[in-house]
């Protein structure tokens, strides 16, 4: 399932996009201040700019807005991560940057993905199942990542929980900002996970 599996009754493909792109900007505000739960689908269509009727022409339900709202966080994700691999040959200043970068995005993003953690429960089952999926596909370019810039043969159960770990120690940076600002800087937060991760690794830092 993808965000072109909700159903809309606009036919036009560019104003599905813009209207739902207004959607998930008023949703994300509203469920900053109030919560999910608390947001009523009229606010929704009032901090979009349009009516309660027409709302309902790009979407079914509150819970296709808050799948509308994780789809463009995950979309954001995958682009910055596979950005960095791509421009970046394997190395180990490339693990640094690529997990650098996703680190900072959490910073950049850390409302939204609280948002997510709270709320995935409201979604859907097949919503959900797909949400599953999707946060799989982002930890294995974390493993792909590992592997491919470890210079020593890197054991796939092992990668497979180092890149579990930089991608919640990530959205830690977002829910547990609380008790987090208190002690960090995002600066010192993203240098003392680093050295974990090559901790881990058993490399040095670049």
């Amino acid at each position: 399932m993808d965000a072109h599996s909700i159903l809309s009754s606009v036919k036009d493909a560019t104003l599905v996009k813009k209207r739902r792109s207004q959607i998930i900007k008023g949703a994300i505000t509203l469920f900053k201040q109030k919560g999910f739960h608390r947001t009523t689908t009229r606010e929704i269509a009032k901090e979009s700019g349009f009516s309660i009727g027409t709302l309902y022409e790009y979407i079914r339900t509150k819970e296709d807005v808050l799948y509308l709202v994780y789809e463009a966080i995950n979309d954001q994700v995958y682009q910055r991560l596979q950005a960095v691999i791509k421009r970046e040959e394997p190395s180990v200043k490339t693990l640094e940057t690529i997990v650098e970068s996703y680190y900072r995005l959490m910073d950049d993003m850390q409302d939204e993905v609280t948002i997510l953690y709270q709320e995935v429960k409201s979604l859907e089952v097949n919503m959900k199942e797909t949400v599953l999926e999707h946060e799989r596909e982002k930890v294995l370019i974390l493993k792909s990542a590992i592997i491919s810039c470890v210079p020593h043969k890197m054991n796939e159960h092992e990668a497979e929980l180092i890149a579990n770990n930089v991608f919640v120690q990530g959205h830690m940076w977002g829910f547990r900002r609380w008790v987090l600002y208190k002690h960090f800087t995002i600066d010192e937060y993203i240098d003392m996970q680093m050295n974990l991760l090559f901790k881990s690794l058993r490399i040095e830092r670049v």
